[in-house]
């Protein structure tokens, strides 16, 4: 598929289809509907005690929308992790246009001026289409998915869509609903608007996320 325009991204997205590539080195990409939908519950996001600990220790230092192409090469990169992406060339291309007409965003996460970690996504509405994350440090994506969840929240998203799920995002509350349910979801977030701004500090953070979820904390 050679014709994919940025347009038609958006179309898919708000129809629950969304596109990848075979790999890093594929030059089409295909269409994805998944019959079970990941989904990230805002209001019952998980952070460790661990985490919430590196976070108000200030390690990293965390930006949004700075370096949006840096975060998806760092997420399109080859890792000892994963020998290969989904993320190529083609979908680069078409992020990098949505991120310059305002719609797709990142959170990049800096130590020392290098970037180490980050995520990026697609907002629509109120639903934030997360794409994929990065880490170049021990904890650096984690600190960057927990900041994108509390900078959602805050300005009134009600859907972080993962696509599927895997271990680490069930680590943060992550969860399968059917197609169904995904799509009555999307459809009720598609008809309000959430404002992405940020970044947020350990303080907002802590009021947003943590203050009424004590007990989800352990």
């Amino acid at each position: 598929m050679t014709d994919i325009t940025a347009d038609l991204v958006l179309k898919a997205y708000a129809y629950g289809v969304f596109p990848m590539a075979k790999s890093r080195g594929a030059s089409d990409v295909f269409w994805v509907q998944p019959k079970l939908r990941g989904v990230l519950p805002l209001d019952a996001f998980h952070v460790s005690r661990s985490l919430r600990r590196r976070l108000r220790q200030g390690t990293f230092t965390v930006t949004v929308d700075q370096d949006f192409s840096g975060v998806m090469a760092g997420c399109a990169e080859a890792t000892d992790v994963r020998s290969d992406t989904w993320i190529n060339d083609r979908i680069i291309e078409l992020f990098n246009e949505l991120h310059r007409g305002r719609l797709a965003h990142s959170v990049e996460v800096w130590k020392d001026g290098r970037l180490v970690g980050g995520v990026y996504g697609l907002a629509m509405g109120s639903a934030f289409f997360g794409e994929s994350m990065f880490s170049r440090e021990t904890d650096a994506s984690k600190v960057a998915l927990t900041h994108l969840a509390g900078l959602l929240k805050k300005g009134g998203f009600t859907l972080l869509d993962t696509q599927f799920i895997t271990d680490h995002l069930k680590r943060f509350g992550a969860i399968e609903i059917s197609q169904q349910e995904y799509m009555d979801q999307l459809s009720q977030a598609l008809t309000r608007q959430g404002r992405f701004e940020g970044p947020l500090s350990y303080g907002e953070l802590e009021a947003v996320l943590f203050s009424q979820r004590s007990t989800q904390i352990s």
